[in-house]
């Protein structure tokens, strides 16, 4: 029976169905990229100072400029830490409503030397010295109470941990299409009452259901857009989904220069997700998790709309459905499966070290940036550009060079990006500017790599689950990172990148120990992921999973293959098809011949597909 793969190779793999709806969801990918580093404008710590009672009326009346006003009201003695934390943090005990203090050094008649003043802590406010508002002016998130700014973005990484796992399975159970319109519609509603919280704790609550429900609406989105194309165009459309969210980036930039206030911000990016509600009529329902739950009539009348937009038709061969897994092979998945071997154990505990890694630098590095950059709105938006080449170099290089080293070496770049700019001067900016975004472009292409590579060193059967738990160390990395980042850069400017450096050149020559995937079928049994990191054309060490496993990469079905005929054929078909066949032709043609006629357990059969293989290589023009 056919699957659904083989159906749209006849209806259209990429066509005007696919696109369109891969503009929709695109559109979801974008929206999300407010709440996953919106921080850095909602979060936006100014220059600020202790409000003192009777200091603006003095100045007014002395005429001081804004920096005499400082110097002479405002502490500021010592090491250039302690100038920083006395400057904001704390204030003279002086009376400044006093008819005695003198316009010229009004300190003066009070302590021949301001250290032997007295200090306290701040008591009337602060003044921020911004003409905008972020949740820290309005809610004095700065000095003993900076840990809370730090709560507000854990807050909504531990929003992300447990919704990706909770709806995750959600939409396994009731569809893909129900649970993206319900995220959406909290995360809408959430936004709102976000932008117009009377308090912290409220406003913590709201950001909290955002991450609850938006990045399980994203990977909904990204699960959606990739059951819908053909299987030679999910790893290209998988990676322009995720471009999306670097198209938010810019788009956020403008936005936040457009609107400084913090509210009217969170009003912007959230009102939008209102009108993501009409992809009730615009997205049908995926036909892939409708044969899985064995309703395979409303999947073929969503087949045969989606025949109608690409303008084919559904062929009579194909109107009966089957799943894409064999029933027979139904294995209860567990986490000790993720540790029982050897080879999984390793490429689990690295995975997981790799997540938790692009995780850190990637929000890191952004955090920072807000902190240590001069205009955050070019900074942001300088970076975000270069998220562009990331993906395309990802693209150009994944077939051809492999996963493996592009992916060690984006790692190493940005661990060495790291390290280099604590030792750039602040003279050189146009230097530090360029070295940061080389190290943004390397954890990107970090990230996007992990996402890929994760998936394709797992058998089947606990291929989710795998990726579930290994992806979860992505969210632990983002709950810790605003803590690593505002706290060390307390001690520290720098110190958080030394700290990256360390995360991102461990990753990199971690991800060296994993076997290659390039060229390889995905695993389908213990043993296969056990023997991958065996080069060759053909995964596993058993003649019939090296053949069917090979074959199946490609998308030949593999049941009932009882001839060596046909067999040969479905070899000769699966060359010719594919678009590296110069490539494949030569290097396998023969071996997968032969080890379909090892599996057919034939002499006979063998040579006679050796022969198919042979005479294919001599036949095929190019």
């Amino acid at each position: 029976m056919p699957t659904v793969d083989d159906i749209l190779e006849h209806i259209g793999e990429f066509h005007l169905f696919q696109k369109q709806t891969f503009f929709l969801l695109a559109l979801l990918s974008c929206a999300f990229t407010p709440i996953y580093v919106g921080i850095v404008f909602l979060g936006f710590t100014p220059d600020h100072h202790c409000r003192s009672p009777g200091v603006a009326e003095l100045s007014q009346r002395c005429g001081w400029s804004p920096a005499e006003e400082l110097n002479y009201t405002v502490p500021g003695l010592g090491s250039a830490d302690e100038v920083s934390f006395l400057s904001q943090c704390m204030r003279y005990e002086v009376d400044w409503n006093q008819s005695t203090l003198d316009c010229v050094d009004p300190l003066s008649s009070l302590a021949v030397n301001r250290s032997h003043l007295p200090l306290s802590p701040c008591e009337h406010g602060w003044v921020y010295d911004t003409p905008g508002s972020s949740i820290v002016t309005e809610f004095n998130l700065v000095c003993v109470h900076s840990w809370m700014l730090d709560l507000f973005q854990s807050v909504v990484n531990v929003g992300f941990f447990i919704g990706a796992v909770g709806i995750g399975y959600l939409a396994d159970r009731f569809g893909r299409k129900f649970c993206l319109l319900v995220t959406i519609l909290i995360n809408a509603i959430s936004g709102v009452l976000m932008a117009i919280s009377p308090n912290y704790a409220w406003m913590l609550v709201f950001r909290f259901l955002q991450g609850l429900v938006s990045k399980a609406g994203w990977l909904i989105g990204y699960i959606l857009i990739t059951e819908f194309v053909g299987l030679g165009y999910r790893r290209t459309v998988g990676i322009c989904y995720q471009i999306a969210f670097t198209v938010g980036l810019l788009i956020l930039a403008g936005v936040a220069y457009a609107l400084p206030n913090w509210r009217w911000l969170q009003f912007a990016v959230t009102l939008p997700n209102f009108c993501f509600l009409l992809y009730f009529w615009c997205i049908p329902e995926s036909p892939r998790w409708l044969i899985s739950q064995n309703k395979n009539a409303k999947a073929m009348k969503i087949i045969k709309h989606i025949a109608k937009k690409n303008g084919k038709s559904v062929p009579g061969s194909l109107q009966s459905l089957t799943a894409d897994e064999d029933a027979g092979m139904k294995l209860n998945p567990s986490f000790l499966d993720l540790v029982r071997t050897p080879q999984i154990r390793k490429h689990t505990l690295i995975l997981m070290y790799n997540w938790f890694t692009s995780s850190v630098l990637y929000q890191g590095l952004i955090m920072h940036m807000g902190l240590a950059g001069d205009n955050i709105y070019l900074d942001f938006f300088y970076s975000a550009l270069v998220e562009f080449p990331a993906a395309f170099i990802i693209i150009l290089t994944i077939d051809r060079i492999g996963r493996r080293y592009p992916w060690a070496v984006s790692n190493m770049v940005a661990g060495a990006a790291c390290l280099a700019s604590v030792f750039i001067p602040d003279d050189l900016q146009w230097l530090k500017i360029t070295v940061a975004c080389l190290g943004r472009m390397g954890i990107t292409m970090a990230y996007e790599m992990v996402c890929l590579v994760n998936a394709e060193l797992y058998p089947t059967y606990i291929r989710n689950l795998a990726v579930l738990v290994c992806s979860s160390m992505c969210d632990i990395g983002g709950i810790i990172t605003p803590f690593l980042v505002y706290r060390l850069t307390d001690i520290w400017l720098e110190f958080p990148l030394v700290v990256f450096a360390v995360f991102g050149l461990v990753a990199g020559g971690l991800v060296l120990l994993l076997p290659e995937t390039k060229g390889k079928a995905l695993p389908e049994t213990i043993e296969d992921a056990e023997n991958m990191q065996s080069s060759g054309c053909l995964p596993g060490s058993n003649p019939d999973m090296r053949a069917t496993g090979w074959l199946q990469q490609f998308g030949v079905p593999t049941r009932g293959l009882g001839m060596a005929e046909d067999a040969g054929k479905n070899t000769a078909a699966v060359l010719w098809g594919h678009k590296d066949r110069r490539s494949v032709v030569s290097r396998c043609a023969r071996k997968t011949a032969a080890a379909l006629g090892d599996a057919l357990g034939s002499g006979e059969s063998k040579r006679r597909l050796v022969v198919s293989g042979d005479r294919l290589v001599r036949e095929t023009k190019f």
